[in-house]
């Protein structure tokens, strides 16, 4: 599918935000991702969604850090750039155990470096369906930090961890979401391996469920090469096509 670039813009050094315009129907649910062709490079960049306008002429937004040479070229690509995408790929949060009625705590997000962004659009739309959030997002140091004013602008409850105690609380998002112990009753958390796995140990000792959008390689984006394999409680599954959210239970962590 052909998309338009409308804005591509820095949130510091190394992080950009990029809205495109096109066809967004096949969005259904936050944590989905898109497969980005980049003019010159074979293998498509995976992006998760920040946010997104369901519309035939909508509009969609990425958060992206650039780690290479096609992430490089990205970020220097202006308005009217045209970019061929695969959208609505993966299954997405599912917002359903949040929504129940017997869940009386606020659900928790956790986020980590630029496993931060989908859980923004995931935000809004707990917030539509009467649920109110809060969020904890780690970052390494200070000059890390993205999306804070977002979050906060959205009137939920955010708590900013970094690693060297340059800003905010001093540690990891675990750390920060730990200090809430008891006030949520439910997880989302999508990041680096190392922050998803303290996080599940810690929902493990609260007795407290949720789901983990989990971070691999990703060759095709759709099932087909195998590639971003993981191994579940139920067997080998694919990141790309059968993720990249698990709950708590499929993860033999």
């Amino acid at each position: 599918m052909r998309m338009t670039v409308t804005q591509n813009a820095p949130l510091n050094l190394s992080v950009y935000r990029m809205s495109l315009s096109g066809d967004t129907r096949a969005l259904a649910r936050p944590g989905q991702f898109v497969q980005v062709q980049l003019p010159g490079f074979y293998l498509r960049r995976p992006l998760s969604l920040y946010d997104w306008t369901p519309a035939q002429d909508g509009s969609l937004m990425l958060v992206y850090k650039t780690v290479g040479h096609g992430t490089d070229a990205m970020s220097q690509m202006p308005a009217g750039t045209e970019l061929d995408l695969l959208v609505g790929l993966g299954n997405g949060f599912d917002m359903a155990e949040a929504e129940n009625v017997r869940l009386s705590k606020a659900p928790l997000l956790i986020g980590g470096g630029v496993g931060t962004p989908p859980l923004y659009g995931l935000a809004k739309r707990l917030l539509a369906a009467g649920k109110t959030p809060m969020a904890v997002l780690g970052f390494k140091c200070e000059n890390e930090i993205i999306l804070k004013q977002e979050f906060e602008a959205l009137g939920i409850q955010t708590l900013v961890a970094t690693a060297d105690g340059s800003a905010c609380v001093r540690g990891f998002a675990t750390d920060a979401a730990e200090a809430l112990a008891g006030t949520f009753d439910y997880v989302y958390a999508c990041g680096p391996d190392p922050m998803l796995k303290a996080a599940y140990r810690l929902m493990e000792r609260l007795g407290v469920d949720g789901q983990f959008s989990l971070e691999e390689r990703m060759g095709c984006g759709f099932g087909a090469c195998m590639g971003c394999s993981v191994m579940t409680r139920f067997g080998s599954r694919r990141v790309c096509k059968d993720g990249p959210v698990f709950s708590r239970e499929e993860l033999a962590w």
